[in-house]
């Protein structure tokens, strides 16, 4: 078996799947949003976490769109709270329609999330309901550090990390942990395979980071150079602060304060301090460890190594993308 099966089946379970008719203006961006694709790596990781313990991994679709559904949905108030204009290439919700659909639309995703949990035992239903809340409110929180960085000159690295965990790494461990509770695995590997997504996503959101800035243009899903020219508080930009010192910072702080300059210029300038101050090594370090940390984690799993394999490899495609 290979992980891409997950995905097409996910895929195709997300094609059939049906929001609501009226009004039109309502359910269409719900369609619209959901039919342009993105990696789907947090339902894959619900299925990959049934898989560990049971063939019957698809009782675990609908809860797995759940995640997809949900995670969405928070792109698609974040993308209003951001003005971003694009989402994976295409017009984003909030400029092909307005804002205010995109906030309607919006809530009814999420909606549309608790109805597909319901597709859960009986008797797991509160206990998935309980750690999905907690998980939902933590994105949230994350999403509120993130903006609130903007108007902060003393982020520290250990802020940015946690910051990417809200946001980022605990919906991929509550992903990982949903499929093994739907596959009723003991208590303490919910919570060991919990603790293995979260370290994936924080390698994976500071893989982004890295990408962003070393991704090459034609691989890379996103403008390279964006958080350069936005001065997004990335781990890199923070890491380049503290390091940072005369002629050097003063040459950055030059850029993160200009108003007028050219865009390409900017990025080739603050890309070569960080070079100079070996940004790229030590985020691609960071991120490793993370991934390691998390392979480690499997590793004491009491699963059977095959079933291991599937999720362990999935993991290795993260740690190689390029986009």
């Amino acid at each position: 078996m290979n992980p891409s099966l997950f995905l097409q089946t996910l895929n195709d379970e997300i094609a059939r799947q049906r929001y609501g008719e009226q009004p039109t203006e309502l359910y269409e961006p719900i369609r619209y949003l959901m039919a342009i694709g993105g990696k789907r790596l947090r339902p894959v990781l619900t299925l990959l976490g049934a898989a560990l313990y049971t063939d019957d991994w698809a009782r675990a679709l609908r809860p797995a769109m759940a995640v997809e559904v949900f995670h969405n949905f928070t792109l698609m108030h974040d993308d209003i709270m951001d003005k971003a204009p694009l989402r994976r290439g295409q017009p984003t919700v909030h400029v092909k329609w307005n804002e205010n659909v995109g906030i309607l639309s919006g809530d009814v995703m999420l909606v549309q999330a608790y109805e597909l949990l319901l597709d859960v035992d009986d008797d797991l239903l509160k206990p998935i309901l309980r750690r999905f809340n907690r998980t939902a409110a933590q994105v949230c929180e994350g999403q509120q550090g993130d903006m609130n960085f903007e108007g902060r000159s003393d982020v520290t690295e250990a802020d940015y990390l946690e910051m990417i965990r809200l946001k980022t790494a605990v919906l991929l461990g509550f992903s990982l942990e949903l499929g093994a509770m739907i596959a009723r695995a003991p208590l303490a590997d919910c919570d060991l395979l919990r603790r293995v997504g979260e370290c994936i996503g924080l390698g994976f959101q500071l893989k982004d980071d890295y990408l962003d800035v070393y991704g090459e243009p034609g691989k890379f899903g996103k403008l390279v150079g964006g958080d350069i020219l936005a001065n997004k508080k990335t781990f890199l930009l923070i890491e380049a602060l503290e390091k940072a010192t005369g002629p050097t910072r003063y040459e950055l702080t030059r850029w993160l304060a200009a108003t007028e300059y050219n865009p390409v210029e900017k990025v080739e300038a603050v890309t070569a301090i960080y070079d100079q101050l070996g940004i790229g090594e030590a985020t691609a370090t960071l991120m490793n460890r993370y991934f390691d940390q998390a392979f480690s984690l499997l590793d004491q799993l009491p699963v059977e190594a095959r079933r291991k394999a599937l999720l362990r490899q999935f993991a290795e495609q993260l740690i190689s993308r390029e986009r």
